[in-house]
């Protein structure tokens, strides 16, 4: 038997096929059971911001795990007060904000919904192509019918509007909502990003109504777009506007570094003080060796430059893109090292398995989308060499659809 008769026969059928084995990774590569390198673009899903086996946080994590490995929520460690402590700091928090510690980012938006009915409200407001989970109060905000319609009715009351359409934002927020969640750039949407001036917007509206304002940083956050979160990039603001502060945010992926971890913060005593001793909890939530990887990931970001590097790598990799003038290439979106290559015709399927036999890891986020979320360490010769090898997948993807 082979690898994928074994995984066929042990494993529960809601994932894809599994395109390999992978049995080791260093840096931006990771290899197979049969020794093929691939560069890793993707990342584990904007995972893996330090790559793979990376030495100070696998010294962190082994360390910690050495010294203390559980405690339970019935206590706290330094790790867990100072992680929390450093990402108010990065979010600029108002006196007052709080952090709540999960294991996914799922778990986060799960905390962030539960917060929401504290207001006495009930009603929500999410965005059309929006991601936010599959656990039953995320899957309620997440929109594809896909993914909702086998397991409802879903609870809450929760409304659906056009990403980035200011007028149905307008229409949805009345005196029932009790909070609008948004991703500051849509990532498994095929990463769009919202007009200039929107999510200012909607922090006006939702304080005008007296609801929530939460973002859902949990793709876009840790560096991934070159700044720390998405909402504080002037591209996504637009020119002129001011920091937007939301009531809530939520992340995970990249802040463990492929360590399992997910966080919502409140930003300030009102949104903080929502939730009161014993209405919500996690056993493992903010852990000794989740909170380590945590801050290893952070201290490597900032001491190692990563947020100018995913900037200007992912300038680089998106212009070199655009140079091919590939006919089936109609232009690159996204920031920093969150991109998605858009084509003409409904060739990223093929085109991400065709590039899997060369050797580079990407994602067919939609049929005409392929996603790039690497290692935030990628270099522009690694980038260099995904450019060069994506032509001759693309015309393997077009015979087949020809």
């Amino acid at each position: 038997m082979t690898w994928i008769d074994d995984y066929t026969n042990a494993m529960m059928k809601s994932a894809p096929t599994p395109g390999a084995l992978l049995t080791r990774g260093e840096g931006c590569y990771v290899w197979d059971a049969d020794g093929n390198r691939y560069l890793d673009l993707l990342g584990g899903i904007a995972v893996n911001v330090l790559g793979h086996a990376h030495p100070f946080l696998v010294s962190a994590v082994t360390a910690q795990l050495a010294t203390l490995g559980h405690v339970s929520n019935f206590f706290t460690t330094p790790n867990q007060v100072g992680l929390a402590e450093r990402l108010l700091e990065l979010l600029d928090a108002p006196p007052g904000s709080a952090v709540f510690f999960a294991n996914s980012g799922t778990e986060a938006n799960e905390a962030a919904f539960k917060l929401s009915r504290r207001t006495g409200r009930t009603g929500l407001v999410a965005a059309e192509a929006g991601f936010h989970g599959r656990t039953m109060g995320a899957l309620a905000l997440t929109h594809k019918p896909a993914y909702r319609e086998p397991f409802e009715p879903l609870p809450g009351n929760v409304v659906h509007v056009p990403f980035g359409d200011l007028d149905a934002l307008d229409q949805a927020i009345d005196q029932h909502t009790a909070a609008v969640f948004l991703e500051p750039i849509q990532g498994e949407a095929g990463v769009r990003t919202p007009p200039p001036g929107y999510l200012s917007a909607a922090r006006e509206r939702t304080r005008a109504a007296g609801a929530l304002l939460v973002l859902d940083e949990i793709q876009t956050g840790m560096g991934r777009t070159g700044a720390w979160f998405a909402h504080q990039l002037p591209a996504v603001l637009g020119a002129g506007e001011a920091p937007v502060v939301p009531d809530v945010v939520t992340v995970a992926k990249g802040l463990g570094g492929g360590i399992p971890i997910g966080a919502l913060v409140a930003l300030g005593p009102e949104a903080a003080g929502l939730l009161s001793a014993g209405q919500h909890g996690s056993t493992f939530g903010g852990n000794p060796v989740a909170t380590a990887a945590g801050l290893a990931t952070l201290h490597v970001i900032e001491r190692d430059g990563l947020l100018a590097n995913a900037t200007s790598t992912g300038d680089h990799l998106a212009a070199a893109i655009d140079s091919l003038a590939e006919p089936l290439i109609s232009g690159v979106r996204g920031h920093g090292l969150l991109r998605a290559i858009q084509f003409s015709q409904p060739v990223a399927g093929a085109t991400a398995r065709h590039l899997l036999t060369a050797g580079f890891i990407v994602n067919a986020v939609a049929p005409d989308a392929l996603r790039l979320a690497p290692p935030l360490i990628l270099t522009t010769d690694q980038a260099d060499t995904f450019v060069a090898a994506l032509p001759a997948a693309l015309a393997a993807a077009a015979k087949e659809i020809s």
